[in-house]
């Protein structure tokens, strides 16, 4: 495969499948010298996990990483303090598959000769003949995405020791919109979304704070005790604190659910998703990303525009659709009116408008940097739909499917978020690069 690799100076390549062993994300640019956990990779996992809530497939799938290379195993000399930093070789990262049970591949042997509408089953068979990987759809599986949350986690910790804040919510679904909201307000509100996920997540408190897995234990270790946790996962997934919407509102200011800072559209998200499943269909929706603090100037001009790289988010799986800052609607509107305005204000460039999604010419221009992928219903519903043999190419009824994800949305917003850190990290590397020599020629002019 081609595909599986992103980025120029931070780079991430991703392998593994839905029914493999795991997945693997190995990240290359890492500065040395960060200190880095497997805990905190799994803070951000954990809100794209499936399993977690009313709106997600009810796959049991906990998600938990192990770093394999790229931290310090010890102290580099005796009382150094930089056991468990990063060095700056290649970071490995691991996701083992744990919820892999044969009554699920066998499942799937069952109906893999009959390809699911909206899926790639067809055109991967095509591609890859009779071994390619159908059971759970492989590398084609939206489960694929972990590697890209646990690579992006990186990006966004190097990117907040820059200045740089990556966020984003869900701004549509089922249909519902969320009224706009000043940037600065949902950044706090996605954090204490993401914090009451920490919380309320039975893996991160039993395996994490309780420290049944810690950076202090080797690899094979950790392997026997995700060994054991393979067996005990309906027992963990047991322990998952209760609380009720009105304490969460009330504790954290968030949705129980649905990570979008407009309560009251939340709710109606929520209402009307469940509305569309409890007829068997699906539904899709609309996820915004936000980068505030990227400085002007970050970008590369004429193919590797910022933008365009931003474009390439439909690699995302079930993403359809990716605009920049006003995006598709400036067809409706004029020069004057889609123009962003500037003006001196004490010293400092003001604009009046930001249609441009902080970005004109492929260059950033200091403003937030705003993007949104349109995310497209399940493809796997509990309705009657017409297929065919994919071998005999015979036409076929399929059967209803009931495990599946009502809505993707709810764990597409976490995967946009860091596929943008990984594209704003490797493009700031760069920057940073080319100011440094712009400096130093200058000065000996």
């Amino acid at each position: 495969m081609m595909g599986c690799h992103l980025g120029n100076l931070f780079q991430v390549s991703v392998a593994g499948g839905s029914y493999q062993e795991g997945l693997t994300s190995v990240v290359q640019g890492v500065p040395p010298g960060m200190l880095l956990s497997e805990q905190e990779i799994y803070g951000d996992l954990l809100l794209r996990k499936p399993g977690a809530d009313e709106l997600s497939s009810p796959r049991k799938e906990p998600d938990l990483p192990i770093i394999y290379t790229g931290l310090n195993s010890s102290d580099t000399i005796e009382n150094a303090g930089n056991k468990n930093h990063t060095n700056g070789t290649p970071l490995t990262i691991l996701i083992p598959n744990l919820d892999r049970h044969d009554i699920h591949v066998w499942q799937y042997q069952s109906t893999n000769r009959t390809p699911r509408p909206g899926h790639a089953s067809y055109a991967s068979f095509m591609k890859y003949g009779p071994d390619d990987d159908s059971i759970g759809a492989g590398i084609f599986s939206g489960r694929y995405t972990a590697t890209i949350v646990s690579a992006g986690y990186i990006a966004k910790k190097v990117l907040k020791a820059c200045g740089i804040e990556v966020f984003s919510y869900i701004k549509e679904m089922a249909g519902v919109s969320c009224r706009d909201v000043d940037y600065s307000k949902a950044l706090k509100f996605t954090d204490s979304f993401k914090k009451m996920r920490r919380d309320l997540d039975p893996f991160y408190q039993e395996i994490y704070v309780k420290k049944r897995i810690t950076m202090d234990m080797r690899f094979l270790q950790k392997a026997a005790i995700f060994a054991e946790i393979e067996k005990e996962i309906d027992d963990i997934r047991a322990k998952t604190p209760k609380m009720d919407a009105k304490t969460v509102l009330k504790k954290y200011g968030v949705h129980q659910v649905v990570n979008c800072p407009d309560y009251d559209a939340a709710e109606e998200m929520l209402a009307e998703c469940n509305r569309i499943t409890a007829t068997g269909d699906s539904s899709g929706g609309v996820v915004e990303v936000v980068a505030l603090g990227v400085p002007v100037g970050l970008g590369e001009p004429v193919f590797k525009k910022l933008d365009a790289e931003l474009g390439r988010m439909l690699g995302i799986g079930a993403v359809k659709g990716v605009e920049i800052g006003a995006g598709f609607a400036v067809k409706d509107m004029t020069g004057i009116q889609s123009n962003d305005a500037m003006k001196a204000v004490k010293g400092k460039v003001t604009f009046l408008s930001n249609n441009a999604g902080g970005i004109t010419g492929g260059i950033a221009t200091g403003q937030p940097i705003v993007a949104r992928v349109t995310v497209k219903p399940t493809p796997t519903i509990d309705k009657k739909q017409v297929t065919i043999d994919k071998y005999t190419l015979e036409n076929k009824p399929l059967a209803a499917i009931t495990r599946r994800d009502p809505t993707i949305v709810g764990r597409i917003w976490p995967v946009a978020e860091n596929y943008t850190a990984i594209v704003l990290l490797d493009y700031l590397i760069a920057h940073y690069g080319y100011q440094t020599l712009k400096d130093k020629i200058s000065v000996k002019h």
